[in-house]
């Protein structure tokens, strides 16, 4: 069975075909005329027929020549079409944009950002969906993954969208019954909200100060996976809960949460994890743009 020609040497042999000759086509193609000779004896040998005479004053096509010229034709646009199409793809924002996020980052703050992003760009469609756990970007699938927190395996590609940190905060009614901590070494005799959201791990709590770090083991009468609910069970007087700024932040300004031992907390800035250089894909380039000077308009940490 032979194997398919290679692209070049069909193009070769076009030139050849429309020059009626070989030092003629050498000469469009910028190339040596034992180059063009070449090239034409393998396509011959790939394709296992005759497709040239060449006499001392010409090159005259044989009738399988005809019919490969024809087919070369039609292939090489083909292709010049692939790659015309591919190189607008890259540039032109344009289909199915599929993107990952956390439930309540996703929801509350990137479900907006991707509104008006299709605004701008109407050739894009985006498939938001939001889980409880990290995303395997490629190997599920998906263009882009936003996501809160600094703990980002190597072998992915990431980019900073926003600052934001997580504190600690309770409503006053908590604190007022079981008192305010004034040490973080008494945060785990208090009833804390604890939460399995993605990449936190299940009742540990890491903690920063400056340069002192703490590793704390919590529990509470109530837990979640859903960062929504354990703001609503501290609005509601349960406990302490460690959230985001962006989650907390009206709450905090209007009285009915108050931050605990401020001094401690927790980075979770917001990146763009994806699988490919921007550059390959203009969907997700344009994507990650428009977040970083989304980002840089609305407050997030």
């Amino acid at each position: 069975m032979n194997s398919f020609p290679d692209p070049d040497d069909l193009r070769v042999f076009a030139t050849v075909v429309r020059k009626a000759g070989f030092t003629a086509a050498a000469e469009e193609l910028g190339a040596s005329p034992a180059y063009v000779s070449k090239r034409i004896r393998v396509l011959e040998e790939t394709l296992a027929t005759k497709l040239l005479h060449r006499t001392t004053r010409r090159v005259v096509v044989t009738e399988e020549g005809e019919r490969v010229f024809h087919w070369a034709l039609r292939i090489l646009d083909d292709m010049d079409h692939l790659m015309q199409e591919v190189t607008i793809t890259r540039q032109q924002p344009r289909g199915l944009l599929r993107v990952s996020c956390s439930f309540g980052f996703g929801r509350n703050v990137v479900a907006p950002a991707m509104s008006m992003l299709v605004q701008k760009y109407p050739a894009l469609q985006v498939r938001l969906e939001v889980f409880d756990r990290l995303i395997d970007v490629a190997g599920e699938g998906f263009d882009l993954d936003v996501r809160v927190g600094d703990d980002i395996a190597p072998h992915l590609i990431a980019r900073r969208l926003a600052d934001n940190h997580r504190v600690l905060c309770a409503a006053p009614a908590y604190l007022q019954r079981r008192g305010t901590p004034r040490a973080i070494t008494e945060l785990p005799a208090h009833d804390c909200l604890v939460i399995k959201e993605r990449d936190h791990s299940f009742g540990v709590w890491k903690l920063r100060a400056g340069a002192d770090e703490r590793t704390l083991k919590v529990t509470g009468p109530l837990s979640a996976n859903h960062g929504e609910i354990v703001v609503q069970w501290a609005l509601d007087g349960h406990g302490i809960a460690l959230r985001s700024l962006w989650d907390v932040r009206e709450h905090l300004r209007s009285g009915r949460l108050v931050q605990v031992l401020p001094e401690w907390g927790q980075e979770a800035n917001v990146w763009a994890v994806y699988p490919t250089r921007l550059q390959v894909s203009a969907k997700v380039r344009v994507c990650v743009e428009f977040l970083m000077e989304y980002f840089q308009r609305v407050e997030v940490g």
